[in-house]
């Protein structure tokens, strides 16, 4: 088994959360601002038992919070770990673009007339 730090931890439940299509969208609703479970989970085709296990792991990720208000559950965006993710995609990105221009120049070194 691999040993991860925390941080990764952190990364992984976020692009964990991010990866399943239902989730991303309610992200997207939340963009719009704080709502409930059941407004969460009226586009798709499911019980509110099931919006509220989508809703558990974007909270894991800590991409929303929850608050109770009697029995109607509200649920807000938190995006400041999304910047997380996005610093891990710059810099692989950053990465890869430096290899990918060496490896360019290193194939116009070696046959100047590729195009």
């Amino acid at each position: 088994m691999v040993d991860h730090p925390p941080a990764s931890d952190a990364l992984d439940g976020i692009f964990h959360a991010l990866a399943d299509g239902t989730r991303r969208g309610m992200l997207r609703q939340l963009t719009e601002g704080e709502t409930t479970v059941g407004a969460l989970a009226s586009p798709y085709a499911m019980s509110l038992a099931a919006a509220s296990k989508h809703i558990k792991v974007l909270e894991n990720a800590g991409l929303v919070s929850r608050r109770v208000d009697g029995r109607t559950h509200h649920v807000r965006l938190e995006a400041a770990p999304l910047h997380a993710g996005m610093e891990w995609i710059r810099h692989h990105e950053q990465l890869w673009n430096a290899r990918l221009d060496r490896l360019a120049a290193l194939l116009e070194v070696a046959d100047p007339d590729l195009p």
